[in-house]
């Protein structure tokens, strides 16, 4: 009998594994993934003589406490659920089952991770690493400078024009998401280094062509995100920064290390081009962090 059982149930997950690829073309992995979740919870019914389409809600709540005491993560749970619920409809859509054993069952809620960042001196190591007496390496400089110094989005770095530039005020327009406008500071070191930029390095860049690009490629073109990500790279590698790195890194780091000075969340809402604060208040937890870390430190009880 529970032979019996343990057929059917794994003729019910082929028939689900098969659909998944027929309809939704997951990879090989994937479908591995989710016959494996399918078939430990069966195995888990199994146990408790019942079985996949003979469960109910009660079951499910059981199986999903079992799996966070015995260590899985919130993230993980969440998979698992959806992978348990994908095939419940599927049997629902099938008509071999009337009742989902997942009704009102919500997923566990995940934290937003918090966003990789950069230290202060990870920075700055960064920073020194493009040769000013290389054009291409001070237009790099001139373009770190600017990301650390305004927390631009690399899409709106790559794609700055001229128009958008005001020397004597330190500031740029930015255009970004939503074409919503924005005013940023640039910063006293981020200018001198783009007026360098512009001064010397630029001109040899477009060899007496003309373009309205500010940070323009060999070709005198508007560099891509992908050339500017592998541009980091190798300075991050000269610098001997360990771990990914991207643009986006140095957005953060922004972010990050102004809040860690003290400054207003909403004011890094306005240069970050958040639409929403609660966008900007991952950055709150991240200076929580570090002034936990700082006073575990440093303090005589930490």
């Amino acid at each position: 009998m529970a032979q019996l059982a343990a057929e059917r149930d794994q003729a019910h997950i082929d028939r689900y594994i098969d659909a998944l690829w027929l309809e939704r073309g997951l990879s090989d992995n994937s479908l591995q993934a989710y016959r494996r979740d399918l078939q430990q919870w069966s195995a888990w019914l199994a146990q408790r003589d019942s079985g996949l389409l003979q469960c109910g809600r009660i079951e499910v709540l059981d199986y999903l406490a079992d799996q966070r005491s015995g260590g899985k993560s919130a993230r993980s749970t969440a998979r698992l659920m959806s992978c348990l619920r994908g095939f419940y409809r599927y049997q629902l859509r099938e008509g071999r089952l009337s009742d989902d054993p997942l009704a009102n069952i919500d997923a566990p809620k995940l934290g937003r991770p918090l966003p990789k960042s950069l230290s202060e001196a990870d920075v700055e190591a960064l920073l020194a690493q493009p040769d000013d007496d290389i054009a291409i390496e001070q237009r790099d400089r001139a373009m770190l400078e600017l990301l650390y110094a305004t927390g631009l989005r690399v899409t709106e770095l790559v794609s700055l024009r001229f128009a958008q530039l005001s020397t004597a005020q330190g500031v740029i327009r930015v255009t970004g998401k939503g074409n919503k406008e924005r005013l940023v500071p640039m910063g006293e070191e981020a200018l001198y280094c783009l007026q360098q930029y512009l001064r010397c390095a630029r001109p040899q860049l477009l060899a007496d062509g003309e373009s309205d690009v500010l940070f323009p490629s060999r070709r005198g073109q508007m560099m891509t995100r992908q050339t500017f990500w592998h541009r980091i790279k190798l300075y991050a590698q000269r610098a001997g920064i360990r771990g990914t790195i991207s643009p986006h890194t140095l957005r953060h780091a922004f972010a990050t290390h102004l809040v860690n000075h003290g400054a207003d969340l909403r004011v890094v809402q306005l240069l970050l081009g958040h639409s929403d604060l609660s966008t900007t208040q991952i950055y709150t937890h991240v200076a929580r962090e570090r002034m936990q870390t700082l006073h575990s430190e440093h303090h005589p009880r930490g």
